[in-house]
């Protein structure tokens, strides 16, 4: 029981004011400082962007058999995806013996292939710190977009007290903006709620493959990245990035985050993880969970 209440303690206390309150100057080491909110930048959102969009179509691409339905109402992109396809297809048909057919690789096969790294969940080098994330494969550069942060997007005035109660998945951002990234119980339901509502036909507008096992954006796990520690030093930190509304709409079934209320004006607010640092195969991810705006 006591390794129960314990537990939860350690899960949720990172929310108790009080105690971070207490903890602030004794944790120096973990916390990470920038001037203002407008600096809290690693890379330029232009970065960002171009790093979603050259992952999210090289997904596209690969699943592209079952992409009929939204090409067949895109004939204005239809040809450049195709045109694309054909140099993939030019490119693997090297190590294909099958020339009539396209070879599809797993969400993580491709995102290694795209971006030179794959990254997965498996259990944290921490000690009781449960699930981490790791890369599995590759190298990843110091200023890259190595993970995302998914989940529901709460604005300052918007409902989430149930959802939060013995949640440690909960998100702040700089400007009060909320991001559940729990992917069970209420959470759960209320993000496939949101995503439902907001689809269009064929179009999904948010990715809920994040919720299950299968994930079909695997940069979709930076909610299980570990806060740093005196001995594993930060090697990762989040980057907020509103999605602009010139997205392309065929690649938005790849973004995990979903606005709570339905506002056409807003734009999807997404946190992205940006690595401090080369990072090697084998490493663990850790990022800071406070930033200090002085």
């Amino acid at each position: 029981m006591l390794g129960g209440l314990r537990r939860r303690w350690d899960a949720y206390k990172y929310r108790f004011v009080p105690w971070l309150a207490l903890n602030l100057r004794r944790k120096r080491r973990t916390l990470r400082y920038v001037p203002e909110s407008s600096q809290d930048k690693i890379i330029s959102d232009e970065d960002v962007f171009e790093t979603l969009l050259k992952i999210f179509k090289a997904l596209f691409i690969n699943d592209f058999s079952r992409q009929a339905h939204i090409l067949a109402l895109l004939p204005e992109i239809k040809c450049k995806y195709l045109e694309l396809l054909t140099v993939e297809q030019k490119r693997s048909k090297v190590n294909s013996c099958n020339h009539q057919s396209q070879h599809v690789f797993s969400p993580e096969e491709v995102l290694f292939n795209t971006l030179g790294f794959s990254i997965t969940r498996d259990r944290s080098t921490l000690v009781s710190a449960g699930t981490g994330v790791f890369v599995t494969r590759g190298f990843v550069p110091k200023g890259t977009v190595v993970s995302m942060y998914p989940g529901t997007v709460y604005r300052k005035h918007e409902p989430i007290f149930f959802q939060s109660l013995g949640n440690p998945f909960i998100f702040r951002c700089i400007d009060g903006v909320l991001i559940d990234g729990n992917d069970k119980g209420l959470s759960r339901s209320v993000y496939r709620s949101c995503s439902r509502r907001d689809q269009l036909g064929p179009f999904q507008m948010s990715d809920e493959s994040w919720l299950t096992a299968a994930l079909q954006n695997p940069l979709a796990v930076g909610q299980y990245v570990n806060n740093c520690s005196h001995e594993k030093a930060a090697n990762v930190c989040y980057q907020e990035f509103d999605v602009p509304g010139y997205f392309p709409v065929e690649l938005k079934q790849y973004l995990p985050n979903i606005v709570y209320s339905h506002d056409i004006e807003s734009h999807p607010r997404c946190v992205v993880l940006v690595t401090l640092r080369d990072i090697k195969q084998g490493e663990e991810l850790f990022s800071n969970y406070y930033t200090v705006v002085s």
